[in-house]
């Protein structure tokens, strides 16, 4: 290959990789998988430390990757992910490095991974709401999760970020409580359209709470603008302000107003596979070729081929879509 960096054939060019670190969780989202959860990935599947910095280091290093967000499963399960962080933040030059969690555990760990490095967190949060809480995880952990949001915040994960699923019937009339509690604490809301990526293939785009919906419903109250559009570039979500808040809340409309044309994203499954894209049917596999004793260049140059194939869109439109065989536990967000 010729290209520098992990560009493809339509111009886009990634830089910013989603490391998914394990497959498992200790929660059980109705949207996500079954109750009596998945069959997981098995130990000698899964990339070890050494092999997880390595590649990062190679996407950092000689591709061009300056953004790492660290992902499940719940990546707080993984127990070196202390360390993991810490070699890269060590990096140079030095990305950018995030988590994507449920916020089980974070208040023991916020410290320590801010320490390593770690610059901010996301948390996905549903609801506000006990009850609702268990329902839609089947756990009840909700304090947990608070207490973990809490604990990121006061160690200067910042800004913490909220990420949150509308189900209609369940949740889909708490957005307003959700934003307002959010704007109480500082945190920052996404709410996200639900996206076929649940292990039970159950999604169903009648069902689905959609971002004019969304928008509806906090739009009077809270006094919702659009930003600069020119200032989101290839972030996938829609930010508005609100009214005399100086505070913002964003809508990531994947179903309804997809944005693959300024994607720049790519990710790595715990067990080492390249996919170009979270909806991609193939993935292109670099653990093999590293453990068969290919050098930092010839993985690259693997890595460079698998983006330069990438898809127009994810296709979640068209009548022939078909979902991928991992669920987003096994993909890493």
């Amino acid at each position: 290959m010729t290209q520098v960096g992990l560009a493809d054939t339509y111009g886009r060019v990634a830089t910013d990789l989603r490391v998914s670190l394990t497959d498992r969780c200790n929660l059980r989202c109705t949207y996500c998988m079954p109750e009596e959860g998945l069959d997981w990935l098995a130990k000698p599947e899964l990339l070890t430390d050494d092999e997880i910095v390595r590649l990062v280091g190679i996407a950092v290093t000689q591709l061009g990757v300056h953004e790492i967000r660290f992902t499940g499963g719940e990546p707080l399960l993984r127990r070196g992910l202390v360390g993991i962080v810490a070699r890269t933040t060590a990096l140079t030059p030095r990305p950018e490095v995030s988590l994507t969690t449920n916020g089980i555990g974070l208040a023991r760990q916020a410290v320590a991974l801010k320490e390593a490095g770690l610059d901010r967190v996301n948390v996905s949060l549903d609801t506000i709401r006990p009850d609702t809480f268990q329902e839609l995880t089947r756990r009840d952990r909700l304090k947990d999760v608070l207490a973990g949001m809490a604990a990121a915040q006061e160690a200067g994960l910042a800004p913490v970020k909220v990420n949150a699923v509308l189900m209609r019937g369940i949740n889909d009339d708490h957005a307003p409580e959700l934003l307002e509690f959010c704007l109480e604490h500082g945190y920052e809301l996404r709410f996200i359209e639900q996206m076929p990526l649940d292990a039970q293939h159950g999604w169903d785009r009648a069902t689905m709470v959609t971002a004019d919906e969304i928008l509806e419903k906090l739009g009077d109250r809270f006094g919702l603008q659009p930003t600069d559009a020119a200032a989101r570039g290839s972030s996938p979500a829609e930010i508005f302000s609100v009214r005399g808040s100086g505070q913002t809340v964003g809508i990531i409309a994947s179903v309804t107003r997809p944005f693959c044309g300024d994607c720049d994203r790519v990710r790595l499954t715990a067990d080492g596979q390249v996919r170009d894209c979270l909806f991609a049917r193939t993935e292109s596999d670099l653990r093999t070729a590293m453990r068969e004793g290919a050098d930092d260049g010839e993985l690259a140059d693997r890595w460079r081929r698998a983006m330069w194939k990438k898809l127009p869109g994810h296709g979640i439109n068209d009548p022939s879509f078909l979902q991928p065989a991992r669920p987003m536990s096994a993909i890493g967000g």
